[in-house]
């Protein structure tokens, strides 16, 4: 096992730069998970890390050793693609074999190696078939074993989840993990998905236009975005994103008013008068009540049992900073254990809330929202970066 560092690394292709000044260090048998949208870079960041693509500039370290101009047999990496790359004419066994074969390891070790990583892997009745009689789940844990089984200082892991249909893809998230916990090896780990960023990562890169944004741990990530990019890209639903000006005392959010905190005010001073976006998540935003004309809580199953503002086992009567905004219902979707309610402001701006399982307000119900200006965040408008940080 090993540690990664990459120092002010760059890939560009003619006019176009992939990655710029990517510098990160991965510590000794730590998960890191690269996250961002299509064509952030983070495949291009492993695959430069695996020596498959050449920086243009900069650094990389594998250990104590400078990698730039080592090919990557020699780098001591195993990496996993999204398309499991199995050899369609051998054997689960064969395929799990064939990288130690290629290092002219003896054939008793490789067999002891198979063995132990077919059972660690639960392949071990498969072993005799070939990828075809084996289903999606079954062929990426083959490729995950052809890796372990090399036993190498770095595993890199390039989107192995993606093809796997949605139960597969949490059992084997939930495999991976373990392994990891079990074998301790050094991995990077590229997703677009952010479930399994926030669940199998010891710290997150989040990539945007080639770019690092923020590095840090999950809850971090979560409850500290930088900027406006991160906040959204993490979370699901994702951070609402309200545009406002700023008057002072108040946040105009397309007519409607919002009290700013007194604690806000002192470091908001600058942007007086100027547009800023205005962060909050769902589970943030509690309904207060129905103004459906003629309606009442009765109406609304569930409701009268909604937290409302409480936090950390605060009740609602404890003082909070709350702001209050009325919207209108333009979605509701059920998922069991609570309610996701798409609702508009009179200006079309859209905001998220979650609700409980037994809140079924209908499509144009008029609802009064109550936001916990505690978990406010304050963004640049045109920047997108954090103008108050924690």
């Amino acid at each position: 096992m090993a540690k990664v560092r990459l120092e002010s690394i760059e890939r560009r292709f003619q006019n176009v730069t992939a990655i710029e000044e990517i510098t990160f260090e991965v510590p000794d048998g730590e998960f890191w998970v690269l996250v961002g949208p299509s064509g952030c870079g983070k495949s291009t960041i492993l695959r430069t890390i695996a020596g498959l693509e050449t920086a243009t500039s900069g650094n990389l370290y594998i250990g104590s050793r400078l990698v730039n101009n080592i090919p990557a047999r020699q780098r001591d990496v195993a990496m996993v693609f999204q398309n499991y790359a199995l050899y369609p004419h051998m054997t689960v066994a064969q395929n799990i074999a064939f990288g130690l074969q290629m290092r002219k390891i003896d054939s008793k070790t490789v067999q002891q190696r198979v063995s132990t990583v077919a059972r660690s892997l639960s392949l071990e009745h498969l072993l005799d078939r070939k990828p075809k009689q084996l289903s999606g789940g079954q062929q990426q844990r083959v490729a995950l074993g052809r890796a372990i089984a090399r036993e190498p200082q770095v595993f890199l892991l390039d989107e192995p989840l993606s093809n796997l249909d949605a139960q597969l893809r949490d059992d084997t998230r939930a495999e991976l993990k373990q392994l990891h916990q079990q074998l301790g090896i050094t991995t990077v780990y590229v997703t677009h998905d952010q479930v399994e960023a926030m669940t199998l990562a010891d710290k997150i890169v989040v990539l945007n236009g080639g770019r690092i944004q923020q590095i840090d741990d999950p809850q971090t990530i979560y409850t500290n975005p930088s900027n406006r990019m991160v906040a959204t890209f993490l979370g699901s639903p994702p951070m609402n994103i309200l545009p406002a000006k700023f008057t002072g005392d108040s946040f105009d959010v397309g007519g409607q008013f919002l009290p700013c905190p007194e604690d806000l005010r002192e470091s908001l001073h600058p942007v007086v008068g100027q547009n800023i976006d205005l962060g909050i998540r769902a589970e943030d935003v509690y309904i207060s009540e129905p103004l459906r004309q003629g309606g009442t809580l009765d109406e609304f199953p569930g409701l009268k049992n909604q937290p409302h503002l409480s936090v950390q086992g605060a009740s609602r009567t404890e003082e909070r900073q709350k702001g209050e905004l009325v919207v209108e219902v333009k979605v509701v979707e059920p998922l069991g254990r609570e309610t996701l309610i798409r609702g508009s402001l009179p200006s079309g701006i859209l905001l998220n809330v979650q609700a409980g399982a037994g809140v079924r307000p209908r499509f144009g119900d008029q609802l009064s929202l109550e936001l916990d200006m505690d978990k406010l965040f304050v963004f640049d408008s045109k920047s997108g970066d954090r103008i108050i940080r924690n």
